[in-house]
Order: C-alpha cells, then sequence, then structure tokens
C-alpha cells in the first residue's frame, strides 16, 4: 500500500504541474488502475487514498509541487518537458533567415478549377509565415497552359474569394499569362548566352538523344540560328510540336530528367483570358523560375513530387546568374474521406454532370466547405497543425471537424429536425406548448407550439413498445398506448426514462444535402429565420441553412 501511496503521489503532483491547478481525482484514478489493473477490486480504497492525496496538493503553491515532484520523481518532470517541446514543434517550424532578410512567399495556384483542400494548405502556410515575419504574400496564378490545364475564368475570381475567406488576402496578386512578354525578355537573352536553343526533334526522336546522353544536333546551332528560329516560333511560321525551345543544362547528367529540359512550346489553341495573342508558351518550370526572381521570393515551400522541378530550375539560375530561392518539401496530404484526386478530374466529372457543381457537398473544394459551413479559422488551425514535414501523411476529416465544432458551437442554435418523421397522436390535450432552450449554455428560449399531433424519428419510432415511456424533450412525457396507429397519453413526468426529440404538427420540409446523399424530413417552424446560419439539429449534427422557400428549406450537413 505504501508503494501505491507513492504512485498516486507521484501522479497527482504531474498532473498538478502540467495543468498548473489540482488534478481531478477520476483522472489520477484512471491512470492508477490503467498501470495496476489488479487494484481494481480496492477500487473504493484507493478513491480515497487519492482524495486524501490531493487535498495535500491544493493546500501547496505551484513552485511547492515542481520541487517535490523534481524530488520524487525526476523522470516525470523530463517527461513533462519533452511533452512541452512536442507541443511547440507542433505547427511551422521557423524559416531561415538571413539578418535584415523581408520574407516574401507565394502561392502559385494553375486557376482550372475551384481551390480544394490541397490548395487551402498553401494558401495558409504561406500567408501565414508571410505574416509571422512582417513579410509579403503573393498571389500568383500559373495559368500559361491553355490546353491541358485549361484555364476557368471564374477561377480566379474564386481564389480571390477564397483567399479572403481564410484571413489570407494576398498583398499582390500576378497574373501569368499577361506577364508573357517577360518570358519572351529572358527567353532571347538565354539564346544570346548561348544556354538556350530551338529543338526541331520529334518527341521520340530527342527521347533517344537523351537516353544515350548525347546531344541532338540542333544544339550546335549558332546563336544567330537559334534566335532566327526563335522568331520564326513567335510569328507562326512553326506548327505545334515543330519546335520547342530547350534549356541547355547537361546531357550526361544522372537524371533524364534534367537534360536539355523544354522551357517553350507552340500551342495555336486559344487562351479563356488572353484569346489567340501568343502561340508560343513557356512551360511551369521556366515561367514560375523567372517569376520566382522577379517578385523577389524568399521561401518556396512545394510538394516533394516536385524536387526535380527545382533541379531544372537551378540551371536556368545559373545561366542567368541568380541566386535560387530557400526551399522546404513537404509530403502528399490524403484526407481519409475522399482519397486522390485532381482539379482536372473534378472538373471533367462536373461538367459530364456527375456533380451540382464546384460547391458539391461531396467535393473536397472551399467553396463546399464554405455552402457546408466549415468556419474559416478552423481550416486554418487544422493546416497549421500539419505542419510543413516530408512525410506523407493521411488525415480524417473528423479532425477538421474537431477544429470546426469548437469555432461553431458557441454560436449555433439548436433547432429539432425529424428524418424519416412517423406520426404520433397525444391522447389527453388538444395543444401544447414547449419552452425550449436555443443554446444549452444560453438563457434564451423558443417557443415551439404544436396540436395533439408530433412527430418523431422512424429510428426512434421502430424501437418503441406498448407501455414505454418516453420523454419529448422540453414538451412533456407520455406513454405509448397503440404502435399502429401511434397513439400516446401523456403522463406526470418520470425520471431516468428516454428522451427524444420531436416536431410540432405545423412543421415545415427541411431537405439536408449530405455528402453521402440527401435526407429529407420535417423541422420546427423557426429554422426558417436562421438562413446563411449554422445551427445544429439536436441528435443529428451541424447544418448550414441554404434557403428558405416559404416553408421548404435546403441545408447542407457540416458534420
Amino acid at each position: 500500500m505504501e508503494e501505491i501511496k507513492l504512485k498516486i503521489r507521484k501522479y497527482a503532483l504531474q498532473n498538478a504541474v502540467r495543468h498548473e491547478k489540482p488534478p481531478m481525482a477520476d483522472a489520477v484514478l484512471k491512470k492508477i488502475l490503467g498501470g495496476n489493473p489488479e487494484l481494481r477490486k480496492e477500487a473504493k480504497q484507493v478513491y480515497a487514498l487519492v482524495r486524501a492525496e490531493i487535498e495535500r496538493i491544493e493546500s501547496m503553491s505551484k513552485e511547492e509541487r515542481v520541487e517535490e515532484l523534481n524530488k520524487i520523481a525526476p523522470e516525470l518532470v523530463e517527461e513533462l518537458i519533452e511533452r512541452d517541446t512536442e507541443k511547440r514543434e507542433i505547427g511551422l517550424p521557423d524559416l531561415p533567415l538571413a539578418d535584415g532578410e523581408k520574407v516574401v512567399m507565394r502561392f502559385a495556384p494553375n486557376p482550372n478549377g475551384a481551390a480544394t483542400l490541397g490548395s487551402a494548405r498553401g494558401i495558409i502556410v504561406n500567408s501565414e509565415y508571410a505574416r509571422r515575419y512582417k513579410g509579403k504574400f503573393i498571389l500568383r496564378f500559373d495559368d500559361t497552359d491553355p490546353v491541358v490545364k485549361r484555364p476557368l475564368l471564374e477561377a480566379y475570381d474564386w481564389y480571390l474569394e477564397d483567399c479572403d475567406w481564410l484571413d489570407a488576402k494576398p498583398d499582390e496578386v500576378v497574373v501569368a499569362s499577361e506577364r508573357m512578354d517577360l518570358y519572351y525578355k529572358h527567353a532571347v537573352a538565354l539564346i544570346e548566352k548561348g544556354a538556350a536553343y530551338v529543338c526541331f526533334c520529334p518527341a521520340d526522336v530527342f527521347k533517344t538523344y537523351k537516353n544515350r546522353k548525347v546531344p541532338c544536333p540542333d544544339r550546335a546551332a549558332s546563336i544567330e540560328t537559334n534566335m532566327e528560329n526563335w522568331n520564326k516560333m513567335l510569328t507562326g511560321v512553326y506548327a505545334e510540336k515543330e519546335a520547342v525551345l530547350r534549356i541547355k543544362t547537361d546531357m550526361a547528367a544522372k537524371d533524364p530528367a534534367l537534360r536539355d529540359w523544354v522551357a517553350f512550346r507552340i500551342l495555336k489553341k486559344d487562351h479563356p483570358r488572353i484569346g489567340k495573342k501568343y502561340e508560343v508558351w513557356p512551360n511551369l518550370d521556366f515561367e514560375s523560375a523567372i517569376e520566382d526572381h522577379l517578385l523577389g521570393i524568399t521561401h518556396i515551400i512545394r510538394g516533394k513530387d516536385l524536387m526535380k522541378s527545382e533541379k531544372r530550375q537551378q540551371f536556368l539560375y545559373d545561366h542567368l546568374g541568380w541566386q535560387y530561392p530557400i526551399t522546404k518539401h513537404w509530403g502528399k496530404i490524403k484526407m481519409q474521406e475522399f482519397g486522390k484526386f485532381s482539379t482536372s478530374e473534378l472538373r471533367k466529372r462536373i461538367e459530364e454532370g456527375e456533380y451540382e457543381g464546384w460547391d458539391d457537398p461531396k467535393l473536397p473544394t472551399l467553396k463546399a466547405l464554405r455552402r457546408r459551413g466549415f468556419q474559416p479559422e478552423a481550416i486554418r488551425k487544422f493546416f497549421i497543425s500539419l505542419g510543413v514535414s516530408q512525410t506523407d501523411i493521411a488525415v480524417s476529416m473528423k479532425n477538421m471537424y474537431a477544429e470546426n465544432r469548437k469555432a461553431v458551437d458557441a454560436g449555433a442554435s439548436r433547432y429539432f429536425f425529424v428524418h424519416n418523421p412517423k406520426e404520433m397522436h397525444l391522447l389527453n390535450g388538444d395543444s401544447f406548448v414547449a419552452k425550449a432552450l436555443k443554446h444549452p449554455s444560453g438563457t434564451d428560449y423558443r417557443e415551439i407550439r404544436t396540436g395533439n399531433t408530433v412527430y418523431i424519428s422512424g429510428g426512434d419510432y421502430a424501437k418503441f413498445k406498448i407501455g414505454e415511456k418516453i420523454r419529448l424533450k422540453y414538451l412533456c412525457t407520455v406513454e405509448i398506448e397503440s404502435l399502429k396507429p401511434l397513439r400516446a397519453k401523456v403522463i406526470d413526468t418520470e425520471p431516468k426514462v428516454p428522451v427524444i426529440h420531436w416536431a410540432p404538427s405545423d412543421s415545415i420540409n427541411v431537405k439536408v444535402k449530405k455528402p453521402d446523399g440527401i435526407e429529407e424530413g420535417i423541422g420546427e417552424p423557426l429554422i426558417v429565420s436562421e438562413l446563411g446560419n449554422v445551427v445544429q439539429f439536436e441528435r443529428y449534427g451541424f447544418v448550414r441553412i441554404d434557403s428558405v422557400v416559404g416553408k421548404d428549406v435546403v441545408a447542407y450537413f457540416t458534420h
């Protein structure tokens, strides 16, 4: 027993030091019984010892608690220190900075659809770093592919709206397709340095040269010839795939992907924003490398799958005598409920009618989450907590639900919504009034009036038995007299009977759109007053009231 008393003292003191207040008896008891299951049969006696120790600790100062714990269990103090260190490391690590350096971060999406959760991570982390260091956050649209990742005109504004919503308003907005002359200027500079050349090899032919680690014949062309061929590319002399501009690298490089990569190609399809003004377009590696330098980007955070892009771009920076930004890489993030997704694939499915639009509740887009009632601060906290690591991670939306619950719970009014409603007739009475709390922690009430008919959920109805006593929340206690039809008589309140929610006789129609389908039911009339708000349907979940037309309501399921 003396050994058990010492364990109780150690764990109680550790708990008190960690939380800076006297511990809860149940928490200490759980810890003791968890490590010593043989004591469960003596739980009452152990609980008495725990209570006595807590009373002793309550009279001690914080300093005295730390001093005693350090004396009797220094290893538990070390454990607390390690835990605090790990806690501090959760989130965004510090950036390496030169003295006096002003941080400039960028998020550079291709606007070929709405921003997804993956986009949110880039927006939030880059903007948070810029804010932390009082630097600059740039939103840059890398939209120089009018074919494979064809921009969607509406998406430019959608990204701006999403940034504002996430409290990540950019300090500057750049559109790559509107700066083509800058890229042409640098292409000419590279040609004049002998660092770029126009290649006429078909793709399969160049691949043969590349695999053999030998240059193609066009690599030896003079600067004058390359300038002439470049101008012919710009003036439309060549067809698509007939010529490309390549950056000279190292044809003997160990990685074939680094050997003389393509900087510009001919694409004769019109651009949704620019039209047919240009036919020679830079690829992403070229455009992004030039922009990062021109915009003064100091730190780049990109996926580890883009490490080869950095190596390709380094050749370009070496040719131009530039210093490459500091780069951090992070692993892929997989949301378990959505699996793999790409903006191009989502766009295709939306255009095919599989989804209602970019805000369909089934989709992992910010537009969908916003419509479902997610709060931006919850999404920010969630992604910041993931930090910046090269480890691929799989997380559940439940983690984000937990953050969002903290954000919405205090302000979400409660209402009754009944799915698959079944009519219940109350035998002794013509009308009833319930005074229901609008929020469990508040003092404001809502009145729910009903005749002698109420509606309960089909799930509750399936469990009823004749003679069973049920409490209709805030209204009355009833005893089931018959099931078909469902009839019940009002009785005096009895303690410890099941409590269920219900809907009144003048209910409204409610349709709830969920990620896994649509559920229809009825709800209390005051729901119509909550248009645009997040509320909680009791025993169901949080929803955002999306539209109200007369007595018909559409709500989007939050979680």
